[in-house]
């Protein structure tokens, strides 16, 4: 029996596809890369960007005649995109080969989703609102030798441009317990040299339960456990990015010398649009305070162009924050609508070809930078 899964979007969804695939090789699973001899095929798909979902639908079509060769392929549609309730009905209506569509929130549900279809021989789709955090998933670790460790779930901030909060939910902190003995147990078990923890905020980690502590506090018990490991963590909110944490980097040399700290934006009118929580001086002043600490630190960024209402005089003021800054390494995306947000409406929305122009310049600006670095 073999399976495949197919997998968009971010570090968080390739975790939860270890997860998958480890309820699938409990159930006496192997993996195969051949997405047609597959007797399982499941899409774990992304809802950022318009051009995950598309590219999602566009591979669920082609197994179509995939499916009429073998019936009793099984083929499953879960994530972000079917956490929205109208995208994972349109999936069931247009799609229907595929046998079971599920969210986020019940993905624990899957090894009896699948029995259930196996023995019924009905399709199902299977909708959560919400949903608890489930220990207890073993993970089949694909990701060489990292280990990435979920330290909580979902996400507060409602950044106008972004779905996540809609189809993660609010922020859940796993417990430290839960977390440590996660980590203890890959370390003595396996041959992993980098610990990874995830988040969609991870320096808010604790904000929802005082009782676990902070995310610095969670840091420093991490390096304290024995063991030839490296750590780090993503992803950082500027506005969460304390003293503590900055000073519990500095000082455990297990913790490697790095951050990835989403700026979006360089124009405090188009940051205040996004509902970011900062401004362009905190942001700065954070940078500083990591660099004087940590004077080799590397530091990465997000950065959206062509967000609506952003002017040419907006977008050099991303432009000049990242001379002064000099980045590591820069991801530059053009803004994406995104049905549900509060971005989606707005007035002043940038054409296309702005958008593209921009981004390439701001690419061409980080490949100048760390040209003017290397020499």
């Amino acid at each position: 029996m073999l399976y495949n899964i197919v997998t968009y979007g971010c570090q968080m969804n390739v975790h939860e596809s270890e997860k998958i695939a480890g309820i699938l090789e409990e159930m006496g699973y192997e993996n195969t890369e051949d997405r047609e001899k597959a007797d399982i095929v499941v899409f774990n798909t992304c809802a950022i960007r318009e051009g995950a979902e598309n590219r999602a639908f566009g591979n669920i079509g082609a197994l179509k005649q995939s499916k009429k060769q073998n019936k009793n392929k099984i083929i499953i549609v879960c994530g972000c995109m079917t956490q929205q309730k109208q995208v994972a009905d349109y999936v069931f209506k247009t799609f229907p080969f595929v046998d079971i569509v599920l969210g986020t929130h019940n993905l624990f549900m899957l090894k009896s989703l699948i029995e259930r279809k196996q023995k019924e021989k009905k399709r199902i789709l299977d909708y959560m609102e919400s949903g608890d955090i489930h220990e207890g998933i073993n993970a089949y670790r694909t990701s060489g030798d990292n280990a990435w460790v979920n330290i909580m779930y979902g996400c507060n901030n409602f950044c106008t441009y972004c779905i996540v909060p809609y189809v993660r939910g609010r922020e859940k902190s796993r417990s430290k317990e839960d977390i440590l003995n996660e980590v203890k147990e890959v370390i003595s078990t396996n041959n992993y040299k980098t610990i990874t923890l995830l988040g969609q905020n991870v320096n808010s980690y604790g904000n929802d339960d005082k009782q676990q502590g902070t995310f610095a506090e969670l840091l420093d018990d991490i390096c304290k456990i024995d063991g030839d490991f490296k750590l780090t963590f993503m992803t950082s909110h500027p506005k969460d990015l304390s003293d503590g944490l900055i000073e519990v980097m500095k000082n455990n040399d297990k913790i490697i010398k790095e951050i990835h700290l989403p700026v979006q934006s360089g124009s405090n009118k188009i940051l205040k649009a996004m509902n970011r929580h900062y401004t362009v001086e905190h942001y700065l002043e954070l940078i500083d305070k990591l660099r004087k600490a940590m004077p080799n630190i590397r530091i990465t960024t997000d950065i959206i162009v062509g967000f609506p209402g952003e002017t040419d005089e907006d977008f050099m003021s991303t432009c000049e924050l990242v001379k002064k800054v000099k980045y590591d390494g820069i991801f530059a995306f053009m803004y994406s609508k995104r049905s549900g947000t509060v971005a989606e409406k707005m007035p002043d929305q940038i054409e296309d070809c702005e958008k593209n122009r921009r981004v390439n310049y701001l690419l061409d600006l980080e490949k100048e930078i760390k040209s003017q670095k290397r020499d």
